[in-house]
């Protein structure tokens, strides 16, 4: 049978990650930013700043991910000086310093990423937090021990 004759079923829906940001949307209201879930795979959110430490509660108590992974920031802003994997013996390419703050945007040049996970259902959720002018963002001890690290 040719590939031709077998009919294409559309992919499923993903219920587990869809109701995690459903939870996340009901509990956090406009806060929450923006979202992308990944079916089978993954789902990130973005939260405003003033709700990171909210988020981390929800993630906790309203999601039920009972395991904190990691926490870290990054700063999105191109190198000057390029990429690792550049060729030091060739001309410098001109570099595009375009800020681009991947899965569920931004609008600041740093941001905060954490990830909780499930450790029944066997899913996570990467979240993360423009970090303001000021550097500073309130800690997730509470929510997660695991944070105290």
């Amino acid at each position: 049978m040719s590939s031709t004759d077998t009919p294409i079923a559309a992919l499923p829906g993903d219920a587990l990650r869809e109701r995690a940001v459903d939870q996340l949307r009901a509990e956090l209201g406009d806060a929450l930013i923006d979202t992308l879930v990944k079916p089978g795979d993954d789902v990130w959110v973005r939260v405003r700043a003033d709700a990171w430490h909210e988020a981390g509660i929800a993630l906790r108590d309203v999601v039920g991910l009972d395991y904190f992974c990691f926490l870290s920031a990054i700063d999105w802003m191109p190198s000057p000086f390029g990429r690792g994997e550049d060729d030091p013996t060739q001309p410098q390419a001109e570099r595009d310093m375009t800020i681009r703050q991947g899965y569920t945007g931004g609008e600041t040049r740093f941001q905060l990423f954490a990830r909780a996970c499930s450790t029944t259902l066997h899913f996570g959720v990467t979240i993360k937090a423009d970090i303001g002018d000021d550097m500073t963002m309130p800690t997730w001890i509470p929510c997660y021990t695991g944070a105290n690290w």
